[in-house]
C-alpha cells in the first residue's frame, strides 16, 4: 500500500509538471518560430532585388517552374532528358464543352432504367472484342516502363470492370495474360513477343505506328533500364540492345501494312487488328493508308497521351491535340461512312467520366486510360513511395517500392474507379433522357466559347438553340 501511495502521489505531482514543460516547449517553438519568420519575412521586405530571395519568385513566374527544373537537369549532364507521365501543358481541351440537360423539352430517363455502355470494338472481325464499358486500360510496357506487379494489377482490375487491358510494345507476360479476361496485345517495332504461341493468345491486336508522347520516333533501351530476366523475355543475345525502330522493317514495300493484317488476321482467327497513331498535322492521310490496309479499329493518340518517359520536346510541342484530333477522325469516318464499320478508341488526357462520355458524343466508341488507371490502381499504396520517392515509385519496373506493391488492392482499386466512372456516365445518359451510350451524339453539347464551338462543330451555349433544328441535324448526322 506504502508504495502505491507513493507512485500516486508522484504521478500527481509529476503530472502538472510535464503539462507545464509541454506548454513551455510550446511557447518557446512559437517564439523561436515567430523570430525566424519575421526575419525572414523582413528581409523579404527591405533587402534589395539584388540580394531577395523573391528574385526566384519573380523569375519563376516568368519562365515557370518546369521550365526552370529542366533547365537544371539539362545542365546538370548535357543530355536528353526524359519526362514521365506526359506534358504539364495545357492544350485547347473538352473541358470548353457542356452536356444538354433534358427537362421538358425532352424528359430525364427514369432513375430505374438500365443504361446500355456495352462497347463492340471491331464489329466488322470474326471476332469482335466485347466488353462492359467504353473504357479501357491503355498500352503500358513490362519491363520497360511497368512491374510485374502492376501489370498484373492492371489486368485483374480490367477483369472485375468486365473491360480490356492492352499489354504495351514491352516483353509478353504469361502472368498478364492470366489475369486479363479480355488482353489487347500490342504489335511492337522491336524484335519480340511475335511468336505465333503469343499472338494466338491476343484478344484484339493493335499494331504499334506512333504514340502521343512520343510521336513516331525509334529509341533504344538502356541495359541499366532493364535486367537479365527482361532480356531473355524479349529475346536478347550477350550484349545485344533493346531497339524499339522508328518503322518496321519493310514498311516502306509497297501493300507491307496489307499483308501483315491479313496475316495477323489469319495467325489470331479472326480478333480485331488495329493501328495505334500519334494524332498528327496529315491525320486523314494516315488514316487513308491504314484503312486500306483493312484495319478494325483505330487507336488514336491525342498529344496530351502520356508514357513512362520522353523528351519533354516531344511531349509538348508535337502532334494534335486530343479535342482536334478526335474531331478530324471521326470527320473522316462520317465523310467515308465507317461508323459500325471501323472502331475509333481514342487517346490522350482523358481522365473524368464526363472527359470519356463527350469523347464518344463526338464519335469516338470507346477511350483508353494510362496515367489516370495508375493512379487509381495505386491509390493510397503510393504513401509506401512519397515522400522520399515519386509516386511512381511503387509502380514502374525500376521503382525502389515496386516490391511492396499489393496486386489485390491495386486491382480492387482500380475496378473500383472503373466501376464508379461507367455508374457517372449512366446517371449522365439518364440526365440526357437517353437509355444507351450509343444514342449519345453532337445534339447532346453546346459548347462554352466560340473556339471550342468551332473545332467540335456544336453550337454555342450563351446563343438560343432551335431545338427542332438540332434534332433534324443529330437525324442527318
Amino acid at each position: 500500500m506504502t508504495k502505491n501511495n507513493d507512485w500516486l502521489r508522484k504521478l500527481l505531482f509529476s503530472t502538472p509538471l510535464g503539462i507545464l514543460g509541454a506548454l513551455g516547449t510550446i511557447w518557446l517553438g512559437r517564439r523561436a518560430i515567430k523570430k525566424v519568420s519575421n526575419s525572414f519575412i523582413q528581409r523579404l521586405m527591405v533587402d534589395s532585388y539584388s540580394e531577395n530571395l523573391w528574385e526566384f519568385v519573380s523569375a519563376s513566374r516568368k519562365v515557370g517552374l518546369q521550365t526552370i527544373v529542366e533547365t537544371n537537369l539539362r545542365a546538370q549532364k548535357g543530355k536528353m532528358i526524359n519526362r514521365p507521365l506526359g506534358s504539364p501543358k495545357t492544350f485547347p481541351n473538352l473541358d470548353g464543352i457542356m452536356f444538354n440537360c433534358a427537362q421538358l423539352h425532352r424528359l430525364p430517363t427514369d432513375e430505374g432504367t438500365d443504361i446500355d455502355t456495352r462497347v463492340v470494338i471491331g464489329p466488322s472481325a470474326k471476332k469482335p472484342l466485347k466488353i462492359e464499358m467504353p473504357i479501357i486500360i491503355s498500352g503500358m510496357a513490362y519491363g520497360l516502363a511497368l512491374s510485374a506487379k502492376a501489370k498484373i494489377a492492371l489486368a485483374k482490375g480490367s477483369t472485375i470492370a468486365g473491360t480490356a487491358t492492352n499489354t504495351g510494345e514491352g516483353a509478353f507476360l504469361p502472368a498478364e495474360r492470366k489475369a486479363a479476361a479480355k488482353l489487347i496485345l500490342q504489335y511492337n517495332r522491336g524484335k519480340w513477343s511475335k511468336s505465333e504461341k503469343i499472338l494466338k493468345q491476343a484478344d484484339m491486336i493493335e499494331i504499334h505506328l506512333g504514340q502521343g508522347a512520343r510521336a513516331g520516333v525509334g529509341h533504344k533501351i538502356e541495359d541499366k533500364q532493364i535486367n537479365w530476366k527482361i532480356k531473355r523475355m524479349l529475346g536478347l543475345r550477350w550484349g545485344e540492345r533493346a531497339i524499339i525502330h522508328a518503322n518496321f522493317p519493310g514498311i516502306k514495300e509497297p501493300n507491307y501494312l496489307y499483308h501483315l493484317v491479313k496475316y495477323l488476321r489469319e495467325v489470331t482467327e479472326g480478333v480485331p487488328i488495329g493501328v495505334k497513331l500519334a494524332a498528327s498535322k496529315y491525320i486523314e492521310e494516315d488514316l487513308e493508308i491504314a484503312l486500306e490496309a483493312g484495319i478494325d479499329v483505330i487507336a488514336l493518340d491525342g498529344s496530351e497521351a502520356a508514357t513512362k518517359g520522353t523528351a519533354p520536346v516531344l511531349q509538348d510541342d508535337f502532334g494534335l491535340p486530343t479535342l482536334f484530333a478526335l474531331t478530324r477522325a471521326t470527320n473522316y469516318f462520317q465523310k467515308h461512312g465507317l461508323k459500325d464499320k471501323v472502331s475509333l478508341i481514342m487517346a490522350g488526357g482523358l481522365a473524368t467520366p464526363g472527359n470519356f462520355l463527350k469523347a464518344i458524343a463526338l464519335g469516338a466508341d470507346a477511350v483508353y486510360i494510362g496515367s489516370i488507371a495508375l493512379f487509381a490502381m495505386s491509390h493510397t499504396q503510393v504513401l509506401k513511395s512519397i515522400p522520399w520517392e515519386p509516386p511512381t515509385g511503387v509502380v514502374f519496373y525500376k521503382g525502389k517500392f515496386q516490391h511492396k506493391l499489393n496486386v489485390n488492392k491495386g486491382a480492387k482499386n482500380l475496378a473500383n474507379f472503373l466501376e464508379a466512372c461507367n455508374e457517372e456516365i449512366k446517371e449522365a445518359v439518364r440526365a440526357l433522357g437517353k437509355t444507351s451510350i450509343h444514342q449519345v451524339d453532337k445534339s447532346d453539347l453546346f459548347a462554352l466559347d466560340p473556339f471550342t464551338a468551332e473545332v467540335a462543330d456544336i453550337p454555342l451555349g450563351f446563343k438560343e438553340i432551335n431545338f427542332y433544328l438540332d434534332k433534324q441535324w443529330s437525324i442527318i448526322h
